[in-house]
């Protein structure tokens, strides 16, 4: 089951007994539906719960004759297309004149006179986002959209997104197949308008998701910058070790003085040690970057000899 239908699910759950919010709500979905005009009015969705609240909203303000089919998608995994639909041409050009819409208009566009306030836009983007809306897995990347028939349509929706307060909206638009879309990309924005809308169990889950990914992403850094660190003391280690076996081959380790061939003696026997654990074996012990000068001297010997 994707995201989206989770998102659909928990936001068709909405409950309001006010009749505007209501209203807002089915008006969303009617709109944003496929087609919507006096003569024909149908909503396609994936989600049964979509379907089945729109029929239950529908009925509610206008109490048309609804017919429902079922089909099955053709795809790869097994999913039922349902169709609601009014069925009957003079009720259809009924609830298009209450909505306040009319074939005399140029283009389709959203009428604010149906959307009241602030909790009635909420209504009114989560009856679109039903009817139209997709979000992606949190888990691959972070893209909701919604996919309009007109460009004014998209161009209003856009607007009303960038409106509202509270989650300081961004929205993008695009034209893509044909559709006019309005999306979203960054994470805060997406879980704000999900949360806006009534989703906000859903929000929780794209900033888990979002959490998750940044303490991954924290440890796969710390893990590469270990392997950075080890890569970096082996190749340091295997230079001063052939630095050792050059000085013994040319002027003998007992020539050295008696640091240099202490340290020298104790590196040959611990390659794998790190410079702090090396001059923890000395006596007495001395500093990481006393370690590290010895050793550099004995490269810089090891060097001079071959000249």
């Amino acid at each position: 089951m994707s995201f989206s239908h989770e998102v659909k699910k928990e936001l068709s759950k909405n409950q309001s007994t006010v009749y505007a919010q209501n209203f807002a709500e089915c008006y969303g979905m009617m709109l944003f539906s496929r087609p919507f005009s006096s003569k024909e009015i149908k909503l396609k969705t994936e989600s049964i719960h979509v379907a089945e609240r729109y029929i239950t909203m529908s009925n509610l303000l206008f109490a048309p004759v609804i017919e429902k089919q079922s089909t099955l998608k053709a795809s790869r995994e097994c999913i039922n297309l349902h169709t609601v639909s009014l069925i009957l041409p003079d009720e259809c050009e009924r609830v298009y004149s209450a909505l306040g819409h009319s074939e005399s208009n140029a283009s389709l566009r959203v009428n604010r006179a149906n959307i009241e306030d602030d909790m009635c836009l909420s209504a009114f983007l989560r009856g679109a986002f039903m009817a139209c809306g997709s979000v992606n897995d949190p888990q691959k990347n972070y893209h909701l959209e919604f996919c309009a028939a007109y460009k004014n349509l998209c161009n209003d929706l856009c607007l009303l997104l960038s409106e509202i307060e509270e989650c300081n909206l961004t929205p993008k638009t695009i034209l893509r197949g044909g559709s006019y879309v309005v999306y979203l990309k960054d994470s805060e924005q997406i879980t704000d308008l999900l949360t806006y809308m009534g989703a906000s169990s859903c929000a929780m889950d794209i900033m888990n998701a979002k959490a998750y990914k940044q303490m991954r992403n924290i440890a796969n850094r710390r893990t590469n910058s270990e392997l950075a660190n080890i890569n970096k003391t082996a190749q340091a280690a295997a230079r001063q070790l052939s630095a050792i076996d050059k000085l013994e081959a040319t002027v003998g380790l007992s020539s050295l003085p008696a640091q240099l061939y202490e340290i020298a003696l104790l590196r040959r026997d611990n390659p794998e040690l790190s410079l702090k654990d090396l001059g923890l074996l000395l006596d007495p012990p001395i500093s990481r970057s006393g370690v590290n000068h010895r050793l550099m001297k004995l490269v810089e010997l090891a060097e001079e000899s071959s000249d």
